[in-house]
């Protein structure tokens, strides 16, 4: 408690009491207290921003788990773009390749994400830079894969017509080699068998019985029947699509007719000696866009390595034809 103050007062040779004025007394107290307000202020901006509120602290933990996940996630995509770059590649040089397929646009697999005004919106937020690079990326990366996509559609769609292609396209011998008696006359130039002169030979003969089963080489329809006294005397044509044709000539029979619809080793015709021909065997021919190819080549599904090249040997070392 504060002393009371006096003062002497001579006109009346007496002390009178000072008395002090409210705003004196305010004055005085907030004098009093004002260090203990400015230290406390002190201390409470030092402990607010050097010591961290849990809350603040699960926050900051928050933020940190979230850049290491992004800068995580970045790395994956990288990864990603790398197996993306090896799977283009593949598509490219060997899925487009063995399917004939044209080259897929460049353009469609580096098409743009848009602006860069698209990422605005997280500018200012914390990690700001490393979520719109994330992003970013992660946009290239999802075009890359649509544009893959669309390209391996393309290839699904080529792989099934080229799966009826291969059904169609003449893949194995029209008289089974049980069924063969002696050498074959292959594709070439020839003895005439009749003329004594040198003669393109435009397919194959193979020798077998009278009657033995002749089968067609793959899928197709009967183009043609034809019934001749001479030439390729009774003979079918298979039209197999794709380019392809075949003929079956000098039969003694017929299994099929004009028209009908023919799947691969499906029999067709008995061997026979019609036409000009000078003993029983199929002459056999393959055509590829209008012309006349050496069917050697077209036996692959039906023969070992080993028949192959006993039957190519034996279609080599024949000179002479049989028609």
């Amino acid at each position: 408690m504060s002393k009371q103050q006096y003062k002497y007062n001579p006109d009346n040779l007496s002390y009178e009491e000072v008395k002090v004025s409210l705003g004196r007394r305010v004055l005085k107290m907030l004098l009093f207290i004002a260090p203990s307000l400015v230290v406390g202020l002190l201390l409470s901006l030092f402990f607010t921003r050097q010591i961290d509120s849990p809350s603040e602290k699960r926050l900051l933990a928050d933020l940190d788990l979230t850049k290491i996940e992004l800068e995580r996630l970045q790395d994956n995509m990288a990864l990603c773009n790398e197996v993306l770059d090896v799977i283009e590649g593949r598509d490219e040089d060997l899925y487009r390749n063995v399917l004939y397929a044209d080259e897929f646009p460049e353009e469609l697999r580096r098409m743009g994400t848009g602006g860069s005004d698209k990422y605005e919106h997280l500018k200012g937020v914390t990690n700001d830079e490393l979520l719109r690079s994330t992003s970013n990326s992660m946009d290239k990366l999802e075009k890359r894969l649509n544009a893959q996509s669309m390209s391996f559609r393309e290839l699904l769609k080529l792989v099934k017509n080229k799966e009826k292609m291969i059904t169609c396209i003449p893949s194995i011998q029209p008289v089974r080699n049980s069924d063969l008696k002696r050498a074959i006359s292959g594709f070439g130039w020839r003895i005439d068998p009749i003329y004594k002169t040198r003669h393109m030979h435009t397919g194959m003969d193979f020798t077998a019985k009278r009657g033995t089963d002749v089968h067609a080489t793959g899928d197709g329809y009967v183009e043609e029947i034809e019934n001749k006294r001479w030439g390729y005397g009774k003979c079918i044509i298979i039209n197999h699509g794709y380019g392809y044709k075949t003929r079956y000539a000098h039969l003694s029979g017929f299994k099929v007719k004009k028209g009908d619809k023919i799947k691969r080793g499906q029999l067709i015709g008995l061997v026979g000696s019609t036409g000009r021909s000078t003993g029983p065997h199929l002459h056999y021919e393959v055509e590829k866009n209008g012309e006349k190819v050496n069917p050697i080549g077209y036996y692959h599904s039906d023969l070992t390595p080993a028949q192959y090249e006993e039957l190519l040997k034996a279609s080599e070392n024949s000179h002479k034809a049989l028609d």
